[in-house]
């Protein structure tokens, strides 16, 4: 407790409370093992701890980074008075490379000889099992709500370790190898990796505390071109996981080649208390190594070796062996043939060797002697487009000119060599190719010949062991197309490289060809399994571009100590390149002379247009033909169109674009094409949600129809077949119009289809009238509009067009509603003025009636009384008038009006009582 009046630190408060509460805690364990010796009776007399029975630890560190150095005995209860508990190096105390912390001085001293230290750091070189603390997961790429089923077919997709190496998957599963380690400081983890099929996506990244890839753009791993490579990282302190995740995509059904993984080391992840011995087959011949180099060839040493042991000369070892053993005899298996190359005097011989490594014995029972080289014969021509020289060297023919392997000649007017690589005779290897064998045991490559020429052919050496990769490797500077071959969109063919070839094996041997553009990785684009006769394959390029091709030959995938298939091999007879740049010249062609301010320079046809092989000009082929090669002779090079296409001159391709990001590949760099021109294409998309990363990943787009052979309703096109079960079976009666196309992508012409389906209107009917109705708008202000509209779903394209919208005067009901109130008003009055009429009538046919039936009471002898000429009282003359003449209303009121005296006054009728005609008084 604090004295009154002093306060302390809060800090040093702190550190002081832990100090002691450590210092308690050590005396209460060194307290209760003394109160357990005494428990135990009467037992024997411990002694005092000597050093070689006991060792140092440390304790863990606390809140401030301090630590004890505590003495703990190798077997408990075994001796007593161990040393004191002294304060021990900071937590972050560390020793560099190739040193220790010696725990009884707490310093740092180098490792002694046959040992080594990574310092403050871990390795892993040692592949028998899945090293404590890894783990290796699978998962299917494919984003579902139910993974139950796509989870359960990646259960098998993981990590194996393979001895000297862990191996990955090769499915289109999703593998992950990871490892958790907690860093005392800053450290990094360093590998070696070998990674030889671009088909896979391999990644490697760190996750930090809070879970968050590190964003490096070593993330995404570069194929290997020479073996082993080696990659590092950068790690922080604290918490690091590291993950390595492969996913492979599968290529025209091609199996991937998997990426293996060795050495890996990590470093920050605390001190270092002793020294690592050097595993069997390696050895450190100094102080202070943080590694172990391996034994050379036919040398050998064991655990924690300071230098390797010399194998007896009747035995022999491969280089980081444990052991030596016995060298077999001698055979036939054991050596190879060669030809020499042309000397001074043009003459070549026939030469054996024997196949290094050598391990086998020549002076063993049974053993056979290297047979003795043959005779001198007179060196073969030089290759086409060479011619050789004084001095018996071949050396190429200058541009403009050709030979067939002697002399050069130039080419005739109206002519132009045709410029590339022809190699058919093999004394030498050629400048422009290389050979070398890579390891199957360990992927390394070899300082050994991998090819040897034999005259007429070219063949697989004998390599260290049977599943060893025998490399061949021609490399093309670039090529020299026609302008028009580079302006033709739909004629890809930039060059093209044709070889002749033969396997003879007994067992599973593979013979691979792969291509690499612009030095970057060779991808596979045929294999050979097994015996295959002598043939030819073409590979069609087209990109110009520095192209490398490769051939590989693996006589069997096992691996097998020893050579016991040698004779099996792979040969190549001829290499024809075309359009190389910088390429010499077996035969000149005639060359199209088209009418330009160069004269009767050699130019290129227009793409559809062949060369008449007599006058050299330029012709265009026929309507409704194509031109499938560029610039050959005769019309017969134009052939007709497919069925439901035509030629077309202005055509126009399709050009898919990779959109996506890919972060493999470093931003500027060159000769990475991100578009392609086809008639379709396939690119394959991997999203943010499966890469774990913040973009997709896409692969290169690949071309899938190069050609479009022809559009019909068949089923069956030009050898190519469409399965009935991939369409739709309620047609509605329209047939299923099918595209046929051709592509040679990746030099596979090897009958691989690719389905889709295409849902387009353009294979619909032509359209006609049945195929819209009418709809008739409200008339509005007087206007009405008629618009035409196509009955859906619409099942027709082309055909008539729909009529243009009609506009016609009409009249609303507003206008009618006015109309119809006229009228009614007018028929009202009518009715009025006529109701008025026949009551007016009504009255005068009473009273008229009332005076007939006054006359008809008098007597039948009677005679009627006189008319009088006085009016008399209720009488009116006029109703005389009026129901005495015989004309109508309007008539009489005519004869009113028309019937007055010049002198004013009216004329009044006057009938007589005879009933004679009207008087007019």
């Amino acid at each position: 407790m604090a004295e009154p009046g002093r306060s302390l630190h809060p800090s040093a408060r702190g550190r002081g409370r832990t100090e002691r509460r450590t210092l308690r805690l050590l005396w209460l364990l060194l307290w209760v093992g003394t109160a357990f010796q005494v428990t135990q009776g009467a037992g024997p007399e411990l002694h005092a701890c000597k050093e070689s029975e006991y060792h140092y630890e440390y304790t863990a560190c606390d809140s401030t980074g301090s630590r004890w150095r505590v003495a703990v005995p190798h077997t408990p209860g075994l001796c007593t008075s161990l040393p004191d508990p002294v304060k021990g190096t900071e937590c972050s105390f560390s020793c560099k490379a190739g040193e220790f912390l010696d725990m009884k001085e707490q310093s740092c001293k180098p490792c002694a000889e046959g040992r080594y230290s990574l310092g403050t750091g871990i390795r892993f070189d040692e592949w028998d099992e899945l090293p404590h603390g890894f783990a290796t997961i699978s998962t299917n790429m494919e984003i579902e709500d139910s993974t139950t089923e796509s989870t359960e077919n990646c259960t098998l997709s993981k990590w194996v370790p393979l001895g000297d190496y862990i191996s990955s998957n090769t499915d289109e599963c999703t593998a992950t190898l990871m490892y958790a380690v907690n860093l005392k400081q800053s450290g990094t983890v360093n590998f070696e990796y070998y990674y030889p099929d671009s088909s896979i996506i391999f990644e490697f990244f760190v996750q930090n505390d809070q879970c968050q890839p590190s964003a490096d753009d070593s993330r995404w791993m570069k194929t290997t071109e020479k073996g082993w490579e080696f990659h590092s990282v950068e790690l922080n302190r604290g918490n690091n996981v590291l993950y390595w995740r492969t996913t492979a995509f599968s290529v025209w059904s091609k199996v991937s080649k998997p990426v293996l993984v060795r050495n890996i080391a990590i470093t920050g992840v605390a001190y270092t208390s002793e020294c690592f011995p050097c595993k069997p087959g390696t050895y450190a011949d100094q102080q202070g190594s943080s590694f172990c180099k391996l034994c050379p060839v036919n040398t050998y040493s064991n655990k924690g070796e300071t230098s390797c042991h010399q194998c007896d000369p009747d035995k022999y070892s491969d280089k980081g062996s444990s052991s030596c053993r016995e060298r077999p005899a001698c055979t036939d298996k054991d050596y190879f043939y060669t030809h020499t190359a042309c000397d001074a005097n043009g003459e070549t011989q026939l030469m054996y060797k024997w196949a290094q490594p050598k391990i086998c014995g020549e002076d063993l029972e049974g053993a056979v002697k290297l047979p003795a080289s043959g005779v001198k014969t007179r060196c073969p021509p030089c290759n086409p487009g060479f011619f050789k020289t004084n001095s018996s060297t071949c050396e190429p023919c200058p541009y403009g000119s050709y030979s067939n392997g002697s002399d050069c000649s130039h080419c005739p007017a109206g002519t132009e060599p045709a410029v590339g690589f022809e190699y058919k005779w093999w004394n030498t290897l050629p400048t422009n190719m290389e050979t070398t064998v890579l390891s199957g045991i360990n992927f390394e490559y070899k300082g050994m010949t991998g090819w040897e020429v034999a005259g007429d052919h070219i063949y697989t050496a004998v390599g260290a062991s049977d599943n060893d990769f025998m490399i061949l490797t021609l490399v093309v500077p670039g090529f020299r197309p026609p302008q028009s071959v580079m302006a033709d969109t739909e004629n890809k063919e930039v060059a093209r490289i044709t070889f002749v070839f033969e396997t003879i094996c007994s067992v599973n041997c593979e013979l691979y060809f792969m291509v690499g553009v612009n030095s970057r990785t060779n991808t596979p684009v045929e294999t050979w399994k097994g015996s295959k006769g002598k043939q030819s394959y073409t590979y069609i390029i087209e990109e110009n571009a520095t192209m490398s091709f490769t051939w590989a030959f693996q006589r069997t995938t096992f691996h097998e100590i020893g050579r016991k298939y040698t004779n099996d091999v792979a040969k190549i007879y001829s290499i024809n390149v075309t359009n190389v740049m910088d390429g010499v010249a077996s035969y000149c062609r005639p060359c199209a002379l088209e009418a330009s301010e160069m004269g009767s320079s050699c130019t290129s046809c227009p793409a559809g247009y062949y060369i008449d092989r007599d006058s050299g000009t330029c012709h265009s082929c026929p309507p409704d033909t194509i031109l499938k090669a560029h610039q050959p002779y005769g019309i017969q090079a134009c052939t007709p169109c497919g069925p439901g296409t035509k030629s077309n001159k202005g055509k126009k391709m399709s050009v898919c674009t990779d959109n996506v990001t890919d972060l493999r590949i470093p931003e500027g760099e060159s000769g990475f094409s991100k578009s392609i021109t086809a008639y379709i294409c396939q690119a394959v998309i991997i999203p943010p949600e499966v890469t774990g990363y913040k973009a997709g990943v896409s692969s290169q787009p690949v071309s899938l129809a190069d050609r479009l052979i022809g559009v019909t309703t068949d089923m069956t096109l030009d050898g190519i077949t469409s399965p009935a079960e991939l369409f739709h079976p309620e047609s509605l009666g329209i047939p299923d119009v099918i595209f046929f196309y051709s592509t040679c992508s990746d030099g596979t012409c090897d009958g691989c289809n690719f389905h889709f389906l295409w849902e387009s209107v353009a294979a619909c009917p032509l359209c006609s009238a049945a195929d819209y109705h009418t709809i008739v708008s409200s008339c509005v202000a007087g206007i009405q509009k008629t618009t035409y509209v196509w009955r859906e779903p619409k099942l027709c394209m082309g055909g008539i067009s729909l009529p243009e919208q009609r506009v016609t005067i009409c009249k609303t009901i507003d206008f009618w509603l006015k109309v119809g109130i006229s009228a009614g008003t007018c028929t009202a009055i009518l009715l009025t003025v006529l109701t008025c009429y026949f009551w007016k009538k009504n009255q005068k046919l009473e009273y008229k009636y009332s005076k007939l039936v006054m006359n008809a009471t008098l007597k039948d002898c009677d005679l009627p009384a006189a008319d009088s000429c006085a009016i008399m009282e209720g009488e009116d003359v006029e109703d005389d008038l009026i129901f005495t003449s015989k004309k109508s209303l309007f008539g009489k009121i005519k004869s009113f009006t028309s019937k007055r005296t010049p002198d004013g006054f009216d004329s009044v009728p006057l009938k007589t009582s005879s009933g004679g005609p009207d008087m007019d008084l």
